[in-house]
């Protein structure tokens, strides 16, 4: 499945798309070789973008989720470049069997851990905002998909949300029209198509 992930990933750049990355809480172990054979060019986040005159942080967002200890101990453990290390020197048979227990044990500490906790903690959002000296942050993680507008430090921002990709896909559009949350589905026939969800407002006090 890795493999044809990749084939895809490179005939899309080939047309000329500009595929960049950002690893999550599964796809940690995703690196430089794998991001050259599919083509694409893997990002430190925070990862700062202006385009169309926009500008944003973009993030995976679990960083976000403070109250979320057993989480945090477990990202913590996950990004250790030692820890990574031994993970792959493991055959391919036990690393997958230690995938498919970390799948398990993700479904079950989902089921067990209260909604208020998995998601972002509102301290850790305004530091983020202050760190970067930014007005929109983009992120996924909670798959809580919503546009956000909230006050930091007198300053109107944004924390754009994007979904879970488990009955249609979430996707977020930035163009000269400004900010757009879009679902990508398929339609009666099973064509993919791209819908619009919702639109950004501009930012107050901004050009």
């Amino acid at each position: 499945m890795e493999r044809e992930v990749a084939e895809a990933l490179t005939r899309l750049a080939t047309h000329g798309v500009d595929i960049r990355f950002i690893c999550g809480n599964r796809d940690f172990l995703v690196g430089d070789d794998y991001c050259r054979l599919s083509g694409m060019q893997a990002l430190e986040e925070p990862w700062r973008f202006k385009e169309y005159g926009i500008e944003a942080v973009l993030m995976h967002g679990d960083t976000l989720c403070t109250d979320d200890i057993s989480y945090q101990r477990f990202r913590r453990k996950a990004r250790d470049p030692e820890w990574q290390r031994r993970m792959l020197s493991y055959p391919v048979w036990i690393r997958k069997s230690l995938a498919r227990l970390a799948r398990w044990r993700s479904k079950l500490h989902t089921g067990r851990t209260g909604q208020m906790i998995m998601d972002v903690n509102e301290k850790a959002v305004a530091d983020c905002f202050r760190e970067h000296d930014i007005r929109r942050i983009i992120h996924g993680h909670t798959h809580r998909r919503a546009i956000h507008d909230i006050e930091i430090d007198n300053r109107h921002c944004q924390r754009v949300v994007l979904g879970d990709w488990h009955s249609e896909g979430s996707a977020v559009r930035v163009d000269e029209a400004g900010i757009a949350m879009m679902t990508i589905a398929r339609d009666a026939e099973g064509r993919i198509e791209l819908r619009l969800h919702e639109t950004a407002a501009p930012l107050a006090g901004q050009a």
